[in-house]
């Protein structure tokens, strides 16, 4: 008897920072669930994220984190002034270097 293959995607396992992403199509960031989980992070609505392109670091304030269904995992989106200011575009790979609670506004 043959049973249908079912396609299991890649796990992402990290533990530390820094980490390097690829900027998706939408400009989002995916923060792998092993890193939230490391870094107790899972509970926050909004982060401080520094991020590295080229030479260059940034910081994003007030980034808010959006789940995805049925994971730990988390996104951000780069905003658009930032993402001109330096150059960032879709595809391209960015260094996560830090990401802490969001101050208050």
């Amino acid at each position: 008897m043959r049973f249908p293959r079912t396609i299991v995607p890649a796990r992402i396992i990290v533990t530390s920072l820094p980490y390097k992403a690829r900027v998706y199509i939408n400009n989002q960031v995916l923060i792998p669930a092993s890193l939230v989980r490391a870094l107790g992070i899972g509970h926050l609505t909004y982060a401080d994220i520094t991020i590295r392109y080229g030479e260059v670091v940034t910081v994003i304030k007030h980034a808010k984190l959006l789940r995805t269904s049925h994971t730990l995992a988390r996104q951000f989106t780069i905003p658009k002034e930032v993402r001109e200011a330096v150059g960032i575009k879709p595809l391209d790979e960015v260094v996560i270097l830090g990401i802490k609670p969001a101050g208050s506004r």
